[in-house]
């Protein structure tokens, strides 16, 4: 198949499972739209019942789970977060907020995420937590990482926006850490069009976790009946969605285990087609580890270069292919060198990042895929 088609395939597009709009009507007839009502206590009830985690709480974004930790983990001006450099901004932003220093380390060649090998090296009187990025879904070493954060009395926060449905070892992504963030953005798996979810896994953060998401005040137990009237009693803002938002990822979450099973299928299909041109060394294909489950959050190629990356995009372009490259390294951006600082040369984060594309992967492409097989395959030459 060579030339462009007619119909452009996309990057993403969101996929509906058809209760959509019947659940935020029936949350319409309820006559609640505010948040934290009956959708939003059944997301929380699936969150907590497919993580093990011990507290979920709905968030309008990533962005506002991550901020809520750092709320949580008090931290203060000077206090040190490590952290990859190849991780989207809202990472480092969120401790930014709070006056915290982003310490940004290398990342593994393998998975691209975080090299837990180099986190001890980082470490400072001032360092607080360590936040652990699980990039494609793919898990990062949880085992090594957690025992590092032991050994030096650091909390740790798992940024698991891509990581829903995803498991290391047999736990849930985001059921690790102290305290961790999933992202329902209409990028990701299963989405709400924006949201997110704060996944409490130390205890000791429940409470006042439902507090700071209530405002500052504690209107929730004034619903449980636990006091006679509710009041501000600490900082917070207003960080829960609204119940159409809820409602609407309560028809995602149903599906959760389908959708997933569709995306791999997917995934696994980029992964066959492309053996050969990795064996030829053309580009090389994802890694994922003995113990990691994936959740084929996204397909990505690394080509040999920054050139032939660019090449690809634009090739595809052409042909009606819509491919991308992801982040630009944290450390590079002006706000980076800002606020935050580089624990070494972070050479492998600068490399693959200028050398990684990424194929579109989204619920229907099944019927287009073949071309988009087809297209990367000619235009290397295989």
């Amino acid at each position: 198949m060579t030339g462009k088609s007619d119909a452009m395939i996309p990057f993403n597009r969101p996929y509906l499972t058809g209760q959509e709009t019947e659940y935020m009507l029936q949350a319409h007839a309820g006559g609640q739209l505010a948040g934290n009502g009956p959708f939003t206590k059944r997301c929380h009830a699936w969150l907590e019942a497919h993580t093990g985690c011990h507290k979920a709480l709905l968030t309008h974004s990533c962005t506002a789970a991550l901020e809520m930790a750092a709320l949580l983990l008090e931290l203060k001006p000077g206090d040190e977060v490590i952290m990859p450099s190849y991780t989207f901004v809202s990472t480092a932003n969120a401790f930014v907020l709070r006056g915290a220093v982003p310490v940004f380390v290398d990342i593994r060649e393998d998975t691209l995420n975080i090299d837990e090998a180099l986190i001890e090296a980082a470490i400072t009187q001032r360092t607080r937590a360590i936040c652990a990025v699980h990039y494609a879904g793919v898990a990062c070493e949880m085992d090594t990482i957690m025992e590092i954060a032991r050994r030096h009395d650091l909390f740790v926060i798992e940024d698991a926006a891509q990581g829903v449905m995803a498991g290391y070892k047999g736990r849930a992504l985001g059921s690790i850490g102290h305290l961790a963030a999933y992202s329902f953005h209409e990028t990701k798996n299963i989405i709400s069009g924006e949201g997110g979810a704060l996944l409490i896994n130390d205890a000791r953060f429940a409470d006042r976790a439902e507090i700071l998401w209530e405002k500052g005040t504690n209107r929730s137990s004034f619903f449980r009946g636990e006091v006679d009237k509710y009041t501000w009693v600490d900082v917070g803002s207003s960080f829960l969605p609204g119940e159409l938002i809820a409602a609407f990822l309560w028809a995602q979450l149903e599906h959760g285990e389908e959708i997933t099973g569709r995306r791999l299928a997917i995934w696994q299909r980029y992964h066959e087609a492309y053996a050969g041109l990795q064996a030829a060394g053309l580009l090389r294909r994802p890694c994922v580890p003995c113990g990691c489950e994936h959740n084929a959050h996204m397909y990505y190629l690394l080509l040999p270069d920054v050139e032939q990356r660019s090449a690809l995009i634009e090739a595809l372009k052409s042909e009606g292919i819509h491919s991308v490259f992801h982040y630009v390294p944290l450390h590079q951006a002006p706000a980076g060198r800002r606020f935050g600082r580089a624990c070494g040369e972070l050479e492998v984060t600068v490399d693959l990042a200028e050398r990684l594309l990424r194929l579109p992967l989204w619920v229907g492409l099944e019927s287009q895929q073949d071309r988009v097989i087809e297209a990367v395959q000619r235009r290397l030459g295989a």
